[in-house]
């Protein structure tokens, strides 16, 4: 059967029919693509909103790693011949016994003032202690990162100190000393963990391959925040003193001060200070 031949008028409505399917075709492909990107969308964040609830709960139940060693209000505490009061182990008793003025320093290793302190008054502190005429409480704390510490130097240092303190406590006041003498100019990025590391083992540390990961893990990097937080913001423990900032020093829970600011970093002050503890 042959088919009758469209007049112009038939072949511009079945345009106008063919161009309106197009249209309806066109526009359905387009609200499944838009429904397509909405569900692509919907389920990235979603996932997004996962995986921040997952690390939010995983942080919330992580948990903080305690060091056994800091049990003097979070610091550890050393006695006649530089050894650590442990758990497990009490240094010999000083000279007057457990009457020995007892030195209290809360502390900051990125903290120049600090470093003011410690480099003039080492030796003769090591000395009182290593005799047993004194003792000798070191408190880390990290309140320094971002602002001296682009990397975090400040809580690094105090971490691998911890580090120090859990696996070879006899080490530590040397290693506490050293991080002093080598403490990065303010403001700079400070040593990285393999230079803590290194420092460790100049100390002449044990259970070397123990502190390593401790080091780069950041074992305790939580609870020196916390105990960090604590210390700035209560009582030092037994005492109606909040600390000024750092170093904060004591002597058998008595806060060292001066009337004139460079007596602070004199050797001869502060030995004049705790002469009036020692029990004679």
């Amino acid at each position: 059967m042959t088919r009758e031949k469209q007049t112009r008028s038939e072949q511009r409505e079945a345009a106008r029919a063919k161009a309106k399917e197009l249209r309806e075709q066109h526009k359905k492909g387009e609200q499944r693509k838009r429904l397509a990107l909405q569900f692509g969308v919907g389920g990235a964040l979603v996932a997004v909103m996962a995986l921040v609830a997952f690390a939010l709960i995983s942080g919330a139940n992580k948990e903080v790693v305690v060091p056994k060693n800091m049990m003097f209000n979070d610091g550890i505490k050393i006695g006649t011949n530089l050894e650590a009061f442990t758990a497990d182990y009490t240094p010999a008793p000083g000279k007057a016994g457990a009457n020995v003025p007892n030195i209290q320093i809360y502390l900051d290793y990125q903290c120049p003032v600090c470093q003011a302190f410690e480099l003039p008054n080492a030796s003769q502190i090591e000395s009182w202690v290593k005799s047993g005429t004194a003792t000798v409480e070191i408190h880390p704390i990290s309140f320094l990162d971002g602002r001296g510490s682009p990397n975090e130097y400040s809580s690094r240092a105090a971490n691998a100190a911890i580090c120090v303190a859990e696996n070879s406590p006899n080490s530590f006041f040397k290693f506490s000393g050293l991080l002093f003498k080598k403490q990065p100019v303010e403001g700079t990025a400070g040593p990285d963990n393999n230079a803590l590391f290194e420092t460790a083992k100049e100390a002449g540390v044990l259970n070397e391959a123990e502190i390593k990961d401790c080091i780069d893990e950041k074992r305790y990097g939580t609870w020196i925040s916390d105990i960090t937080t604590k210390a700035l913001n209560e009582n030092v423990p037994g005492t109606q003193y909040k600390l000024e900032g750092t170093p904060f020093v004591m002597i058998n829970n008595q806060v060292f001060k001066t009337e004139v600011n460079s007596d602070f970093f004199s050797p001869a002050r502060f030995a004049q200070f705790l002469q009036s503890y020692v029990v004679n």
